[in-house]
């Protein structure tokens, strides 16, 4: 990670081989957490899975929001620069709605920032940097467009003066999962405490020290070979 500066070649072996170890595991719900691979992959892994499992992506359920909110006019979308080539989100909203207009540009450095926890490093100039395009100028909303950019919603928020729509993926992508397990009767209806496993391709004692900006209590990572 990140994937935003992969080419899609990788992006799509990387998704496959994880897809294939979580079958394994024998997960009843997959979820592509990642834009730049829910835009470049999802036709591959929906091969790879081949119905066994339920499989969900961080874009649809943003598009089905968007498309259904008659206040949006004009959206923003900040993302990986393979999300932002892939005019992922211009192409899905306009298909349903063609009056929304859809600007979007790419906001590399903000993954690699988050990931390295060097947040408190002249980070607001460069989220402030990004936003100021002048494309961006008439927005009513922002999609962000990268599951990493939940962790600077706040900074985004503090930029605009909480005076637009932030639509952060989070929140739609859990609705959905939630109704389409209850709609299949796969909720697990047991309350009490769940086994965590976290796994990770490559070990290294910096991606461990970075799993606090996720998660408040310590959790251990297991390194999994995928390739």
């Amino acid at each position: 990670m990140p994937y935003g500066n992969k080419s899609s070649k990788k992006i799509n072996f990387f998704s496959n081989q994880i897809v294939k170890f979580l079958i394994k595991k024998k997960c009843k719900a997959i979820i592509i957490a990642c834009n730049t691979a829910s835009a470049l992959s999802l036709s591959t892994i929906m091969q790879t899975i081949n119905n066994k499992a339920l499989l969900f992506n961080v874009i649809d359920p943003v598009v089905a929001h968007v498309t259904k909110d008659k206040n949006i006019k004009h959206l923003g979308v900040i993302g990986t620069a393979a999300t932002i080539e892939s005019n992922i989100y211009k192409n899905k909203i306009n298909e349903i709605r063609k009056n929304i207009k859809v600007t979007s540009i790419a906001t590399p450095l903000l993954a690699t920032l988050i990931e390295e926890d060097n947040l408190k490093l002249n980070s607001n100039a460069i989220i402030d940097s990004y936003l100021s395009n002048k494309k961006l100028e008439s927005i009513d909303s922002l999609v962000l467009g990268c599951t990493h950019y939940p962790l600077i919603e706040t900074q985004i928020q503090s930029y605009y003066r909480s005076k637009i729509n932030i639509i952060n993926s989070v929140k739609h992508i859990s609705t959905m999962i939630e109704y389409t397990l209850s709609k299949e009767k796969l909720l697990n209806p047991n309350s009490k405490i769940f086994k965590h496993e976290f796994y990770i391709s490559d070990y290294t004692k910096n991606f461990q020290k970075n799993t606090k900006l996720f998660f408040k209590s310590p959790i251990i990572l297991q390194e999994q070979n995928i390739f």
